[in-house]
C-alpha cells in the first residue's frame, strides 16, 4: 500500500489494506482536505477486511470499487466516487482485486482536483445508507474446506473464486480402495466451473468425456462442479488430465466428515 500526502499536510491518500494513516499519526494533525481511501466494493455492501473475497463468495455481479473519505469507523466515510463492474462468472479474487484497484485509482485521480478545490468535502460527499451495510468478515482458514453434502456446485465454485488468493479451497479424496494403506489426500481446488446439468448424487469423482473436461464433483443436490485444476498435497498444480494419468487406473471419491 502506498501512502501519499500533498504539501503542508493538506490531503492524504490510502488504500483499503492500510487502515491507519501513518502521516496523521506522526503529525497529530488532520489533513485540511481529509483522507481518501480506495475500497474494493460497492459500499456500504462489504465493509471490512475481505470485501472482494466475500463478494465473489456470495456470487455478486456486478462488483465494484468506492473512493471515500476516511472516518474513525472502518469504511464508513462518505463516498466521493463509485464505479461498478460486470464480471465473468469464473472471475477469481486474484485477478479481480488488482482490476478494481486500477479502476479505483483512476476514479481517485479524476476527483482529486475537486477535492483540493473544496468542491467535494466530507459534508458534500454521499453518505452511506446504514441499513444496507453488509460486513466482509475476516476469513478463517477452515472456511476453505468444501462440503458437497451441504453446498451446491455454485456455492462451491464461488468459494473457489473468492478464496483463490488465501486460504484456497480443498477437499479430501480417497484414492484407490478403502484401507489403512490409502489415507485421505487433501486436494486443493485451484480452478473450477459449474456445469448446467444435474445428475444422480454420488461421491465418485470422474473426468468428463471430452479432451478439456475436468474432474466432476457431484453435490448432494445433483449439481456438478467441474474441477479444472487441482493440487494434491505436496504436489504442483495440475490439470484434470494430468491428475487422472497419475492415478494408474485407481478410483477416486470425495470424503465427507473430515475436518481440516
Amino acid at each position: 500500500t502506498n501512502i501519499y500526502s500533498t504539501t503542508n499536510n493538506q490531503l492524504s491518500l490510502q488504500s483499503h489494506t492500510m487502515p491507519i494513516n501513518p502521516i496523521i499519526h506522526r503529525t497529530k494533525r488532520t489533513p485540511k482536505f481529509g483522507t481518501l481511501n480506495i475500497h474494493p466494493s460497492l459500499l456500504p455492501r462489504w465493509r471490512g477486511s475481505s470485501p472482494v473475497q466475500r463478494s465473489l463468495e456470495s456470487g455478486d455481479n456486478p462488483v465494484g470499487v468506492s473512493v471515500l473519505f476516511t472516518v474513525s469507523k472502518m469504511d464508513a466515510g462518505p463516498i466521493v466516487a463509485q464505479e461498478s463492474l460486470e464480471i465473468d462468472e469464473n472471475e477469481q479474487a486474484s485477478t479481480l482485486l488488482p482490476t478494481l484497484f486500477d479502476i479505483g485509482t483512476k476514479c481517485l485521480i479524476d476527483v482529486l482536483p475537486k477535492v483540493i478545490k473544496g468542491e467535494i468535502t466530507m459534508d458534500t460527499a454521499t453518505g452511506q445508507d446504514e441499513s444496507l451495510i453488509v460486513e466482509a468478515d475476516m476469513i478463517d482458514a477452515s472456511e476453505g474446506q468444501l462440503w458437497p453434502t451441504k453446498m451446491t456446485a455454485v456455492e462451491c465454485h464461488n468459494r473457489v473464486r473468492g478464496f483463490s488468493m488465501w486460504p484456497g479451497t480443498f477437499l479430501y479424496f480417497q484414492i484407490g480402495d478403502d484401507g489403512p494403506e490409502n489415507e485421505p489426500v487433501k486436494v486443493k481446488v485451484v480452478e473450477s466451473r459449474v456445469l448446467e446439468e444435474k445428475v444422480e448424487p454420488t461421491n465418485m469423482i470422474e473426468r468428463g468425456p471430452n479432451k478439456k473436461d475436468g474432474l466432476r464433483l457431484v453435490c448432494a443436490d445433483g449439481s456438478v462442479l467441474e474441477m479444472l485444476k487441482v493440487q494434491p498435497a505436496t504436489r504442483n498444480v495440475m490439470d484434470a488430465k494430468s491428475f487422472v494419468n497419475g492415478l494408474q487406473g485407481q478410483t477416486v471419491k470425495w470424503l465427507s466428515g473430515l475436518d481440516s
